[in-house]
């Protein structure tokens, strides 16, 4: 997570810039304590006022203006625990992967022990040019976190790679950079969303699951140093950076996958809201209204959380969610015995800020053995942190 985190942001001077304007803005509300530092070239892109309302922080951009210490560069090196130079031109990128320091960004640079992480913008074929890839592998193997571009139409007219990546990944990327990565060389199997079950080829039966708290947790567990695969049903979510994102449609699919999946998982956490029926007849062409409303006869879909907790090995662990309108400890606690759960997160999804489609939610985290927690509402991501602590408190 980033809250409290120190985060210096550098600023160079490419269009993409405006940009950044947002990604301030997502740090801050992240919790995250945002310094921005601007090349020269960069003010002439954004207005130095700009970052400095929204950071409520004076912006940095020559060494020695007027005001500050001749140490101001170390002072700022020393507090940061991330430098994130975003956009980084060409030009940054030449300049830090050789060392050379004749501005305030790159001798922040040299001068700083925080994690970096830099991220390209600029003209495909300067992208593409062999000495800016060089300087690239360069800083890579320094343990810099490269963020490719993104592929697209640029501002200067071309195609190609070049696109500075959307202010939401980059925050992403940022959390990737500083958090411990305490599940490194574990492998999640994370299932999201609904299933969409079809009536005929227009119309199909689904529920209210948007999959933002399997896809929150897919992107906390990828933070933390898992390798992630999300099972989603189908939403409009974007996939979580780093995660392997497998789409299915229909309770069906997603049981196949699962069973896929699950055998090379050491954690598995079941966050899909999977119908628990299907019509038992899929109409192979629109049914008219004309020949009245159709009866629709139903059919169990498969129970793969059942499936998942019957084949669990011993070196396996696995999560499952309950989203109850009553009872909801009781109802928790029995599909935590009849499913052979480790854990369960259980939710009133008839309160407010803890139902379907919200960025929030209200749980009780039941484990097999040891104490029942109860949590106030937190956003997903928030609470995704507080599942994962507590399953790497239960699975080591």
């Amino acid at each position: 997570m980033l809250k409290n985190r120190q985060v210096l942001l550098g600023v160079s001077g490419g269009i993409a810039a405006y940009k950044i304007c947002e990604l301030v803005r997502l740090l801050i509300r992240a919790g995250a304590k945002v310094q921005v530092v601007m090349t020269e070239n960069a003010a002439r892109f954004v207005n130095p006022l700009t970052f400095e309302t929204l950071s409520q922080k004076p912006v940095h951009i020559r060494m020695f203006d007027s005001g500050t210490g001749p140490l101001k560069h170390i002072e700022l090196a020393d507090k940061a625990e991330l430098l994130a130079i975003a956009p980084a031109t060409a030009d940054i990128i030449g300049k830090i992967a050789n060392g050379v320091a004749d501005d305030l960004l790159s001798t922040l640079y040299l001068a700083t022990k925080a994690k970096v992480l830099v991220c390209p913008a600029m003209n495909v074929n300067m992208y593409e040019h062999p000495a800016v890839q060089d300087n690239l592998i360069n800083l890579k193997s320094r343990g810099v976190m490269v963020l490719e571009p993104d592929s697209g139409e640029l501002a200067c007219g071309w195609e190609g790679k070049g696109r500075l990546p959307e202010p939401e990944v980059i925050l992403e990327a940022c959390e990737y950079a500083v958090v411990e990565k305490d599940f490194s060389g574990k492998m999640f199997m994370i299932t999201a969303g609904p299933t969409r079950e079809a009536i005929d080829p227009v119309r199909f039966i689904s529920n209210r699951s948007s999959g933002k708290m399997g896809y929150a947790l897919s992107r906390a567990a990828k933070a933390r140093g898992a390798e992630v695969i999300l099972i989603s049903g189908p939403t409009n979510l974007r996939a979580p950076l780093g995660v392997k994102l497998v789409r299915v449609e229909n309770a069906e699919q997603m049981m196949k996958a699962c069973a896929k999946y699950s055998q090379d998982a050491d954690v598995i956490i079941k966050a899909a809201a999977v119908a628990d029926f299907t019509p038992r007849i899929k109409a192979g062409a629109k049914i008219k209204k004309e020949k009245g409303a159709p009866v629709l006869e139903f059919t169990r879909t498969p129970d793969i959380l059942g499936e998942l907790g019957s084949r669990k090995r011993k070196d396996q662990f696995l999560v499952g969610f309950a989203a109850e309108t009553e009872d909801l400890v009781k109802n928790a606690q029995k599909k935590l015995k009849e499913k052979n759960l480790d854990l369960i997160v259980a939710n009133d999804v008839s309160k407010k800020g803890a139902g379907f489609d919200v960025d929030t939610n209200i749980a009780t985290i039941l484990p097999r053995a040891g104490r029942t927690e109860y949590l106030p509402k937190l956003t997903k991501l928030e609470l995704s942190y507080k599942i994962l602590d507590k399953i790497i408190k239960l699975f080591p």
